[in-house]
């Protein structure tokens, strides 16, 4: 019997449906905030990490406020482990907030292209893009399970290494006592 159950081994169908919806945005976000370095493009998989081993707190709370949560909660992470990221750099960090590329108008459907260029504008298309965020979730999520799991260990460790303590300590002031 549990106070608080353990954290389930697979992400729930509304934290993968989140992930869907901020994934993009987070990406994004994260490569401006960093400016594009290529080595800090963990930054979002760790804040999702923050985000799923906070996950069942997070959909209490918002349900009890009937307010979204979540979405506060990961800016706030973001902003806070790019920080981090910065404060750790040994050199100073030039960052720049990167342009979008203009979109140039495509040469498809131009009355000398194939007939496959000019199809492939009507089919739909075939990648897979919930694969994506399917994996950030997943991974994200068994990382945080990984970390309750050595937090749980921990308490553990520290419980019995306080039992055995308090045990003799007791014994000692028995066996003083006589």
């Amino acid at each position: 019997m549990y106070v608080v159950p353990p954290m389930d081994d697979e992400p729930p169908p509304d934290y993968l449906t989140f992930v869907a919806g901020h994934l993009d945005a987070l990406c994004r976000e994260t490569n401006r905030l960093v400016g594009g370095d290529f080595e800090a493009a963990h930054l979002y998989l760790d804040v999702l990490t923050d985000v799923a081993g906070h996950w069942r707190r997070l959909t209490w709370w918002g349900r009890l406020t009937r307010k979204d949560v979540a979405t506060p909660y990961l800016e706030r992470r973001l902003t806070q482990r790019t920080r981090r990221w910065r404060d750790e750099q040994i050199y100073e960090v030039d960052v720049r907030v990167l342009r979008t590329r203009a979109i140039f108008p495509s040469l498809v459907g131009a009355p000398r292209s194939s007939l496959a260029l000019r199809k492939a504008t009507v089919l739909p298309s075939t990648a897979r893009s919930s694969a994506a965020y399917r994996a950030d979730a997943g991974i994200a999520w068994v990382k945080a399970y990984r970390k309750q799991e050595w937090h749980r260990i921990g308490r553990l460790a520290a419980s019995g290494i306080l039992l055995v303590g308090g045990m003799i300590q007791y014994m000692s002031w028995l066996s003083t006592s006589y």
